[in-house]
């Protein structure tokens, strides 16, 4: 069983940056996949980022360039910093460990880019 709780979510500036956390308890962090996905108002959940337990990362076309996933298997933390924030970015984010068939899910962190 792993417990996720995501940190780290606001209300930013379009152009501003915010860092997510997903803090991971439970055992086994490190053999865990981890995505972080986000879902606006009236869409589809969908997947934003993504790092393997090796380390491989994956992005979304709409954030490549902009966002950066990375982990740290010793503090069971998985983080999401976020630059050069826009309002399509606007959305409740999740934070997702994937083990074969298992997933387990966060309660999600809200970030609202807005002037």
């Amino acid at each position: 069983q792993v417990q996720l709780v995501e940190s780290g979510g606001g209300l930013v500036p379009p152009g501003g940056s915010l860092r997510l956390s997903c803090a991971a308890s439970g055992s086994a962090f490190s053999i865990y996949a981890m995505d972080w996905y986000r879902q606006a108002p009236g869409k589809q959940r969908e997947l934003v980022a993504g790092i393997t337990s090796a380390g491989s990362t994956n992005y979304a076309d709409s954030v490549k360039g902009r966002f950066t996933i990375s982990r740290d298997n010793a503090k069971n933390t998985v983080y999401l910093q976020m630059n050069s924030l826009k309002p399509e970015d606007t959305a409740v984010y999740y934070c997702n460990a994937r083990l074969q068939h298992i997933n387990y899910w966060g309660q999600g962190t809200q970030v609202t880019v807005s002037s």
